[in-house]
């Protein structure tokens, strides 16, 4: 935002700034832990940096491939194992260990893996239509760009996990934790919310058009160029939300405390 004097306000951490702007300057990607990278990586993807994003998935990819003797808890399988057991016609992997698999393009649809541990999973540009992930615990995983169109996420695990770009059309992410996710620019219409916990989730210019959020947690929620129309919102409270400010209030069922219509947009008080 831009202030009175004409200086431009950037309401983030400035921990990692210095690499965005060196990225900008050079191209160049530094050195950095593993967990400075997912930082550096949520940085990129809300500043809407697609060749950083691109370049950090990459590095990413590249070290989930590398033993950790350390890891007492391995997948159980492969990526070369999950590419002969996808040939078959119904898969499942139901209630196994996958965590930190490299899963990035590969077509998953229909693929059942509730209950599964999918921690730090790279699902990247992976087709999972109407793939299952009920239960699951999936925490920090890479989704981005991914195809979820109809995918059951119901009481999943999703914190922290980035969405930036997927397609999650009529996805049901009803009772899942989606604490600190990235939606940014993600196509959520029709998806079903219910209940859900999206507090500080970053919902930017995500397309939430006939979404059923009815009860979900939104404090703290980025709904700035969010498309909210038609979508269903009784028993939300967006007060704690950074919420777009061009929403006509006929377009949305709010519920709570007063309602305030405006012409021009949104007023809760």
């Amino acid at each position: 935002m831009a202030s009175n004097m004409g200086f431009v306000f950037v309401d983030r951490d400035g921990k990692h700034f210095r690499h965005i702007l060196n990225w900008l300057r050079d191209g160049v990607i530094p050195t950095l832990k593993d967990s400075e990278y997912l930082e550096l990586l949520r940085e990129a993807e809300y500043y809407q940096l697609l060749g950083l994003v691109e370049g950090l998935n990459g590095i990413l990819s590249r070290r989930s491939d590398e033993d950790d003797p350390k890891d007492d808890l391995k997948a159980e399988l492969t990526r070369t194992d999950i590419i002969k057991c996808i040939q078959s016609e119904r898969v499942r992997f139901r209630g196994l260990n996958l965590s930190g698999l490299e899963l990035s393009k590969l077509d998953l649809s229909n693929v059942d893996f509730s209950y599964a541990n999918l921690k730090n999973v790279f699902f990247s540009r992976a087709n999972l239509q109407c793939a299952k992930f009920r239960d699951v615990d999936a925490g920090g995983s890479n989704f981005h760009n991914a195809n979820l169109r109809e995918c059951e996420f119901t009481g999943a695990n999703l914190r922290g996990a980035l969405l930036a770009g997927a397609n999650l059309q009529s996805a049901n992410l009803q009772d899942a934790c989606l604490i600190d996710c990235s939606f940014c620019g993600a196509d959520l219409h029709t998806a079903h919310l219910q209940t859900a916990d999206l507090t500080n989730a970053n919902l930017k210019d995500a397309n939430l058009e006939g979404a059923n959020l009815k009860g979900a947690k939104l404090s703290g929620a980025n709904l700035q160029g969010a498309n909210l129309q038609r979508a269903y919102l009784r028993h939300v409270d967006l007060r704690d939300t950074v919420s777009p400010s061009n929403i006509l209030q006929d377009e949305m069922d709010i519920e709570f405390g007063h309602r305030c219509l405006h012409q021009n947009g949104i007023h809760i008080i």
